[in-house]
């Protein structure tokens, strides 16, 4: 032994000052600072910190793990252990675990929300925080994010995590033949990335846009795993199947009955996940994802106790989750809102209702609460304005007026005079006779029949149906004749893209993001989701500067006077936000559901939940 003296001694002492590394590694970062504006000196100290030798980038903060190989369909019948395990019920089919693929398919996106993570994630107030990224910082233009990336993360298989992956996603994304949705690859052609450093990444803009860091939330792809393989080949290749993510999550098995489809997807815990530092750690040791064909057989699952959670998207499915036993429906405001707008793009010798006092009309003489409450029983809330009340850019005392029949009568027959008049010039606005007022006098006469008839367009949804011809009869006290139709999805949707309606019933998606500027700008039609050419210059001109804060200096105050004047001049009817409903198994406690931007946000809270 004598021999190998010196040697022991060098090993023992590279030991000792490798201990001594890692128990410093985590000192001495920077506070998170996401939104911070970029200087010279801010970019080149980031650039600084980060540049690191490549002896450094081979050794992760965490221990590496041994590589995950890919999990095979397993056909065998699930076995009794004494793990911890939640089973939540899914309709639909899996045949992607890509977070870059999961759009339009509810269980996929699930299911890859829990294995994969993005630059960004949303908390409890709706806001973009730091989850793969450490911090950013913006430029004073609103042109630049530079991303300072975590350097304590791993990939489930072990690897570190760069800004090789940043990169490689991004640009996947941006591809000519990206075989996913075309508008986010339509959103990301727009955006250049560059590599700074192995854990900095700028993004440079065309154009300022605040909601760009929630953009972000989309899960990021392991390069090292998918080196070589362009955006065309990733549709197809067997990373699909065997993910790789950096998320709480990672896959532990596929199963199926038959050999050929997927019936259940069984994930566990990520080792990794749990080694980092800021982790508390995941009661639930795996999350098992039962496949259905559809709603009613997840349903008779639940009552049945042969899974432990549901959750749905559709009103109509949500109410049979409010009273089933054995279980608790949880609700949080879904991010929708249901609006009755007005076409405003009418023939020029109509312009029914580009009239300012048409719409105070409408606005004063309808009582919108007992029909929703009546028709949509604990599912939904009525709405005071245009966006979430769970928004962080809500105006608290929003109100929608109060129904006055009288002002609207006289409102509607003042209208009604001047509809058998020359036109008044048109204000910037586009609205007629700029003196009139909601307080217009009553005229003289009365009209002779209805002073004006219009349709309701609706969707074949019996709820929204019996909404609408309630409305439609109120109307009817101010002298109005309005008729409700109702017609197929695919048929309702394309009426909606040609204009071809006078008024509809919509339920428009809401983001994390309180940037509605697709909806009501002006610029927005007719091809894009401003359905009823919704033309206000004021209301186009603050949604506009609101987008381009990117910096958030002003963005509240531009978001509250949007949602005022909204109001103050009827731009559309708000009527309703749909309540999201998640029945839990009693045996599951701790679920909590706060703001949800998204579907997928059930489970921020899933490190509390623990089974009783």
């Amino acid at each position: 032994m004598r021999q190998y003296r010196w040697q022991i001694i060098a090993l023992v002492f590279s030991g000792i000052l490798f201990i001594l590394a890692l128990s410093t590694r985590f000192t001495g970062q920077p506070d998170v600072v996401p939104g911070a504006t970029i200087t010279p000196s801010v970019l080149e100290e980031a650039i600084d910190a980060t540049t690191i030798t490549p002896q450094t980038v081979a050794t992760a903060t965490l221990p590496p793990s041994e590589p995950t190989l890919p999990p095979q369909v397993n056909q065998s019948a699930i076995g009794t252990d004494n793990v911890s395990t939640f089973t939540e019920a899914q309709v639909g089919t899996i045949q992607r675990l890509n977070p870059l693929f999961v759009s339009d398919n509810e269980a996929e996106k699930t299911i890859t929300s829990l294995i994969f993570e993005g630059l960004v994630k949303i908390n409890d107030f709706g806001e973009p925080v730091p989850s793969l990224a450490r911090n950013w910082y913006i430029s004073g233009d609103g042109l630049e994010y530079v991303f300072t990336l975590r350097e304590d993360i791993l990939w489930q298989d072990g690897i570190p995590f760069t800004s090789d992956d940043v990169i490689y996603t991004m640009d996947t994304l941006r591809d000519e033949n990206f075989p996913g949705d075309n508008a986010l690859k339509t959103f990301w052609k727009t955006i250049e990335t560059e590599q700074l450093g192995p854990h900095l990444v700028r993004f440079r803009l065309t154009q300022p846009l605040a909601s760009f860091a929630s953009a972000l939330t989309i899960g990021i792809l392991p390069e090292h795993a998918l080196r070589g393989t362009s955006a065309q080949d990733l549709l197809t290749h067997p990373f699909n199947l065997s993910p790789i993510g950096t998320g709480p999550y990672q896959l532990e098995a596929l199963r199926s009955q038959d050999g050929e489809h997927i019936n259940m997807v069984d994930l566990q815990a990520s080792p990794n996940y749990l080694a980092r530092q800021d982790v508390a750690g995941l009661n639930i040791q795996r999350m098992r994802f039962q496949l259905f064909n559809t709603f009613d057989e997840a349903y008779a699952a639940l009552t049945n106790q042969q899974v432990d959670g549901l959750a749905t998207d559709d009103m109509a499915q949500r109410a049979q989750l409010l009273n089933v036993p054995g279980t608790e429906a949880y609700t949080a405001i879904a991010p929708e809102l249901g609006v009755l707008i007005f076409n405003w793009d009418e023939p020029d010798d109509v312009r029914f209702f580009q009239e300012q006092r048409v719409r105070w009309a409408l606005q004063r003489s309808l009582d919108r609460a007992p029909a929703i409450y009546s028709q949509l029983p604990n599912l939904a809330i009525v709405a005071e304005g245009p966006l979430s009340p769970t928004s962080w850019a809500y105006l608290p005392d929003l109100v929608w007026p109060g129904v006055d029949m009288a002002q609207a009568q006289s409102l509607i027959e003042n209208i009604s005079m001047l509809r058998q008049q020359p036109e008044a010039p048109a204000t910037e606005e586009g609205e007629a006779a700029p003196e009139a007022t909601a307080e217009t006098p009553e005229s003289e006469g009365e009209p002779s029949g209805p002073i004006y008839e219009f349709t309701i367009l609706v969707p074949e949804n019996e709820a929204l149906v019996a909404i609408a011809t309630n409305y439609a009869q109120q109307w009817g006290a101010i002298n109005l004749q309005v008729n409700v139709e109702s017609a197929p999805a695919a048929t309702y949707q394309q009426r909606l893209d040609d204009g071809d309606f006078d008024a509809a019933i919509v339920e428009l998606p809401l983001n994390a993001d309180p940037d509605v500027y697709a909806y009501w700008h002006v610029g927005q039609a007719p091809d894009g989701l401003n359905y009823g050419a919704a033309a206000d210059d004021r209301i186009s001109e603050l949604l506009e500067r609101a987008r381009r804060d990117a910096n958030g200096l002003n963005r509240i105050q531009l978001y509250h006077d949007f949602q005022s004047l909204f109001v103050e001049r009827a731009i559309a009817i708000p009527l309703y936000h749909p309540l999201f409903t998640y029945a839990v198994s009693l045996d599951v406690a701790n679920v909590q559901l706060g703001f949800i931007g998204t579907s997928t946000d059930r489970f921020r809270t899933i490190a509390d939940w623990q089974l009783r």
